[in-house]
């Protein structure tokens, strides 16, 4: 039986390179490798025009080719006769394409050398299995589709933002088997994602900072398309080697309020998927493998599919919820010696002795309870007056407040420090202080 194009999509993921061939019109044939092959539908796919070789020439003047896949687990090969139809330059396939290719580009440092001129279309005329001896086809890891369900139940019965990061990564370990993951979220700025949670590392990362456009996971962002790599990549082992060589030389002092990014040191299946909601990006989820060949299509529409429950339950979660504060359970008043916490406003980053805490808009946040506290002896704090209190300066995008508590409250609990926050009722909070504050604000710098 003669498979459909649906039926070989594995082979369009990019490991195994494809083979082309076209013939110019005086019967000169020509072979080239591709970079990109885009799955469209049962009947087309797409091919990545990037530079005016002799491929494209030929396919101008003779819009036939053949293209050759092969399966990257079973190396089962395919002959596909194609005829080309049309090139796109704009539109969803082409920034699909041109978002992959630039995730790949950045990944490795190649962005200015991979850019995207246009898309081919071509109509698959005939698909024949090229006779061999594939190797038998492993049975599925998991039940996707049963995987997904029962993840979005999970996210259904989120009631808070906190409920709905912590079912979805416990959905990714228990029903999907992926045990490295991290969600960043978007900044008010729109500039920056910012890790919120994260599991399978020896470092969370929380609080830990990465542009929009840097590497997979920023292009995934601006583009609001799922970016998958399949292949090994040493771009964590180089960063992570830069970064030691700075924390031992003349530049050490700029890393103290650097939280690094997660990551493996070899990782080498990468899958980053966007997570939208109501029109509007929220953020990214990233998961990432040791495995070659880790992630495939079927995972990629799984992940997608949960992102975006995942950024509907963002913006259902965005307003708060009135309501009487619960009674507070009783806190054990300040004990021991003072901790000195220190704030330097120019970046808010505050300092819990002489150990780097948090900054931006959570040390803005931070610093302005722990000041309530000690000058007015609070310790409950409806997220309605955070949100409008000046001296947070806080971004428009209204959902950024709850994303910046959770960032706040596992960066607290991450480090053990003396101060928590607890929930105390819906859209609430509880600030517990477990030794006497002493608070410095630390004299704004000036532009020399």
């Amino acid at each position: 039986m003669t498979p459909g194009l649906d039926a070989i999509r594995d082979c369009l993921d990019g490991s195994q390179p494809g083979v082309m061939a076209t013939c110019a019109p005086d019967g000169t044939p020509n072979v080239a490798y591709l970079s990109q092959v885009e799955y469209i539908d049962p009947a087309h796919l797409a091919l990545s025009f990037q530079f005016f070789n002799k491929t494209r020439q030929n396919i101008l003047a003779n819009p036939q080719a053949r293209l050759l896949l092969m399966h990257p687990k079973t190396a089962a090969m395919y002959r596909l006769t194609l005829r080309y139809l049309r090139t796109e330059s704009e539109g969803p396939l082409f920034e699909r394409m041109r978002a992959k290719l630039a995730g790949i580009a950045s990944h490795t440092g190649m962005s200015g050398v991979f850019q995207l001129k246009g898309s081919d279309v071509y109509r698959v005329e005939a698909i024949e299995p090229v006779p061999g001896q594939p190797l038998p086809v492993t049975p599925p890891r998991r039940n996707l589709l049963e995987a997904t369900r029962a993840v979005a139940l999970r996210l259904a019965d989120a009631a808070d933002l906190d409920a709905a990061l912590e079912a979805l990564l416990t959905g990714l370990r228990q029903d999907f088997d992926i045990h490295h993951a991290m969600v960043l979220l978007l900044d008010g700025g729109g500039q920056k994602l910012f890790t919120v949670a994260s599991c399978g590392y020896g470092e969370s990362g929380i609080g830990s900072e990465i542009a929009v456009g840097d590497g997979v996971i920023g292009v995934a962002a601006r583009e609001r398309t799922p970016i998958r790599i399949a292949h090994m990549t040493g771009e964590y082992a180089y960063g992570q080697a830069v970064r030691e060589a700075m924390a031992h030389g003349a530049l050490a002092d700029r890393l103290e309020t650097a939280i690094p990014l997660p990551g493996l040191p070899e990782s080498r299946s990468q899958l980053a998927v966007p997570i939208v909601g109501g029109g509007r990006l929220s953020g990214v989820l990233y998961v990432e493998s040791p495995q070659d060949l880790r992630f495939g299509y079927d995972d990629e529409d799984a992940l997608v599919a949960l992102g975006a429950q995942l950024g509907m339950a963002i913006c259902a979660l965005r307003a708060d919820a009135s309501g009487d504060l619960p009674p507070a359970e009783p806190i054990p008043p300040p004990d021991g010696a003072p901790v000195m916490i220190r704030h330097h406003p120019g970046t808010d980053s505050v300092f819990v002795g002489e150990d780097y805490l948090i900054k931006g808009v959570a040390g803005a946040i931070l610093w302005t309870l722990l000041r309530d506290h000690v000058e007015h002896g609070r310790t409950v704090f409806a997220n309605r007056e955070l949100r409008l209190d000046p001296r947070i300066r806080l971004p428009e995008l209204s959902d950024n407040l709850e994303a910046r508590l959770i960032l706040l409250t596992r960066r607290l609990a991450e480090r053990d420090a003396c101060i928590r926050i607890e929930k105390a009722g819906r859209g609430r909070l509880r600030l517990c202080v477990r030794r006497p504050l002493k608070l410095v604000e630390m004299p704004s710098e000036r532009a020399g």
